[in-house]
C-alpha cells in the first residue's frame, strides 16, 4: 500500500527487496529522509520460503519482506508502491519518475532492483518454477534431497550444478540439452560423483497430478524426474537508468548481465549512484544481499555526511 511521500529526500532506494529494505533501514537509523519505490515483483516471489538466512530460515518471502518494510517505516522511512520508469540528473541530484506519472527528487540514489531470471524455451518449464523446478542448491537443496533430480544442460555452468546436487541426492541425472559436450575431465567428475549423463533435446516437461514427473526428449524418451534444476539467464532490471549512462553489462561468469558496482561499497560509475544486491551480484541469496544493501546505506550516508559538512545544511 502506497503512502503520503515528499517531493525530495536524502535517498530514493530502488528496488524494495532484501538489499532495498536493509539499505533503506540504515539511513533511516542514520536519520536520513529516504524513500523506497518497490514495483512489488520480487525474485522469490514463486518460492514456499527463504533459506539460509539465520534467525528466518523457512520464512515465507513476503512474511520477511513486510517485516522489514515495517522496519523501515520504524525508523522514519517511506514507502511508494510503483516501478520507477526512469531517473535523470537534476542539479547536484537526481529526480526520479515513477509508474503513475509522480516524480521524487533524490540527493543520492540506492539501485536495488534485483534481476529476472529467463528460463530456456522448454515448454511446461515456467510453469513450475519455484515449485519443482529449481536452480540454487543452498536455497533449495535440502528440500528436495534424496529425491530424483535432473540437471537440465544450459551451458559450462551446468556440470558444476550437477556435482553441487550430488552432495544432496545419489540419485542425479544430466540431460544435455543444450549445454556442449562433456570434456574428458567433466566426463570424470560426474562420473566420481555418481551423476548419470543422458544425451538428448529436452522438448517438454511432463507433469501428473501437478507433480513433474520427468523430462521428455526429442526422441520420445521419458526421463523420469521428479525435481529439474536448470541455471537461468540472470538479466538484471536496470532499463530506467540509462539516461544517467548506466547500463548493464555481461559478467564476468558468463551466468548473464550485471549493474558493475565497487565491491563492499556499492558505489557506481555515476557519482551519487549506488547499487547493490542481485542487480549486481547475480548469484548473491538474501542474506547477501541484505548485507549489500547495508553497506550501501552506510556508505551513502557517510558520503552525505561529509558533503554536509563541506555545505552545511539544515539537520532533519
Amino acid at each position: 500500500m502506497s503512502e503520503q511521500i515528499l517531493d525530495e529526500y536524502d535517498v530514493v532506494v530502488v528496488g524494495g527487496g532484501p538489499a532495498g529494505l536493509n539499505g533503506a533501514m540504515m539511513l533511516g537509523r542514520s536519520r536520513r529522509s529516504v524513500l523506497v519505490v518497490d514495483a512489488g515483483d520480487p525474485r522469490n516471489a514463486t518460492a514456499d520460503a527463504v533459506h539460509g538466512l539465520l534467525g528466518h530460515d523457512g520464512t515465507p518471502p513476503a512474511e520477511l519482506r513486510e517485516r522489514g518494510r515495517a522496519e523501515v517505516r520504524r525508523y522514519g522511512g517511506h514507502l511508494v508502491d510503483g516501478a520507477a520508469t526512469g531517473a535523470a540528473r537534476l542539479d547536484d541530484g537526481f529526480v526520479v519518475s515513477i509508474e503513475g506519472g509522480r516524480t521524487v527528487r533524490a540527493r543520492r540514489l540506492l539501485v536495488t532492483t534485483g534481476l529476472a531470471d529467463e528460463l530456456p524455451d522448454v515448454p511446461g518449464l515456467s510453469e513450475r518454477w519455484g515449485r519443482d523446478v529449481l536452480h540454487c542448491p543452498y536455497c533449495h537443496g535440502w528440500e528436495v534431497r534424496d529425491r530424483a533430480i535432473g540437471v537440465l544442460g544450459t551451458g559450462p555452468t551446468s556440470v558444476h550444478q550437477a556435482l553441487l546436487f550430488s552432495q544432496l541426492s545419489d540419485d542425479v541425472v544430466l540431460v544435455t540439452h543444450a549445454a556442449p559436450p562433456l570434456d574428458d575431465e567433466q566426463a570424470g567428475l560426474v562420473a566420481a560423483r555418481g551423476v548419470r549423463v543422458v544425451s538428448g533435446e529436452v522438448t517438454g516437461v511432463e507433469v501428473a497430478d501437478d507433480r513433474l514427473t520427468g523430462l521428455r526428449l526429442s526422441d520420445g524418451t521419458l526421463v523420469e524426474r521428479e525435481v529439474v534444476a536448470v541455471a537461468t539467464r540472470m538479466v538484471a532490471r536496470a532499463g530506467f537508468l540509462g539516461d544517467l549512462g548506466l547500463h548493464p553489462v555481461e559478467h564476468p561468469s558468463g551466468m548473464g548481465v550485471h549493474l558493475p558496482a565497487e565491491p563492499v561499497t556499492g558505489r557506481t560509475d555515476v557519482p551519487g549512484v549506488w547499487a547493490a544486491g542481485n542487480v549486481v551480484d547475480l548469484s548473491a541469496q538474501v542474506g547477501a544481499s541484505a548485507a549489500a544493501g547495508a553497506m550501501a546505506g552506510a556508505h551513502i550516508n557517510a558520503d552525505l555526511v561529509m558533503a554536509d559538512a563541506a555545505r552545511p545544511v539544515s539537520r532533519r
